[in-house]
């Protein structure tokens, strides 16, 4: 006999791995050089990027906040990382002078760069009570200007930060053994944010806030303090993910990153993570991310016009918020 209040359980529970696995499975049918190996590793490695903003941005949104400036974080970090690693010989260096620096040092300053982001956010939401929608929509228009006026300077104009040394540019496009670096590091980001949240004093505060702010500050969580963490560790995710960008595309610009918080919110959405706050898992980020990716990819095998992409996704994206604030009005 088949336990039918087991299965539906189980359906529920493992809802969004089926939906991916449905994909796959689709469009594989569909148009089968979809399964291939090396189609399958390009899906694998842009989602590498993608899902560690998607750490950044859920993070966030489990405290019930939301950060419109991931994106533009982003786009800055991969600047400043671009310009710290081009070629001694490139025509058109940024910094014509610059010594030849030690591959750590575009990374550390990428990071630095995307904590300063993280932490304004995070003091301005914690301690001047800004709504994170309005801080983080003022901190996007901000650094994107920022980035601007940083990759536009005379006599080169905004031209693209390009001729990247050939061990910066590995990081995106070499391998260990075989597998992509960049799965590699996005493997090591995903285990190193599942133990934070999961293994922390700082995680379980995470969720605490996301579930009730107040009965979080009344068991003695300094809510203000955890707050500025998240979206500080949001900003040192966004700042890898720039690096990351960097050396995968081969250089960067200013226009680098738009719209990639929206993919981010939204991936994390599917994935699992609650508007509500107080939800939300790891495995379900990627998921959602990867959900995205194979459509992306999916679609474009597929012939399907571009405008439909944008319909498929963007409806998909309305039923799983629909569906998740139908899920807290049942809690309620």
């Amino acid at each position: 006999m088949i336990d039918t209040a087991r299965t539906k359980e189980l359906a529920s529970k493992y809802a969004i791995v089926l939906v991916l696995a449905g994909l796959v499975i689709g469009i594989g049918l569909r148009e089968h050089t979809f399964l291939s190996l090396d189609n399958l590793s390009n899906i694998l490695r842009i989602s590498s990027v993608r899902v560690i903003i998607a750490l950044g941005v859920g993070g966030i949104l489990i405290t019930r906040g939301t950060d419109l400036s991931a994106g533009r974080t982003v786009g800055l970090c991969a600047c400043i990382a671009a310009s710290l690693m081009q070629r001694p010989d490139y025509a058109s260096k940024m910094f014509p002078d610059l010594p030849y620096l030690p591959l750590v040092v575009p990374i550390v300053c990428a990071l630095a760069a995307g904590l300063l982001v993280g932490l304004v956010n995070g003091l301005v939401v914690a301690y001047l009570k800004v709504p994170p929608f309005i801080t983080t929509l003022g901190t996007m228009v901000m650094v994107y200007g920022a980035c601007s006026l940083y990759v536009d300077r005379p006599p080169r104009g905004a031209m693209p930060i390009g001729g990247l040394r050939e061990d910066f540019a590995s990081l995106g496009t070499g391998s260990w053994a075989g597998v992509p670096k960049l799965i590699v590091i996005a493997g090591a980001v995903l285990f190193m944010y599942w133990v934070i949240l999961n293994w922390t004093r700082f995680g379980k505060n995470t969720y605490a806030i996301g579930g009730n702010p107040e009965a979080a500050k009344v068991a003695g969580v300094d809510v203000k303090r955890n707050l500025i963490l998240v979206y500080v560790l949001g900003g040192a995710m966004y700042g890898l993910a720039g690096v990351l960008l960097a050396a995968r595309s081969g250089g960067a610009t200013n226009n680098y990153g738009l719209m990639y918080e929206l993919d981010a919110i939204a991936a994390a959405v599917i994935g699992g993570v609650s508007t509500a706050g107080g939800v939300g898992t790891v495995a379900g980020m990627l998921t959602g991310v990867l959900i995205f990716q194979v459509l992306d990819n999916g679609l474009v095998i597929l012939g399907v016009s571009p405008y439909w992409q944008q319909i498929v996704k963007g409806t998909i994206i309305v039923a799983a918020v629909a569906i998740d604030i139908r899920k807290y009005v049942t809690r309620k």
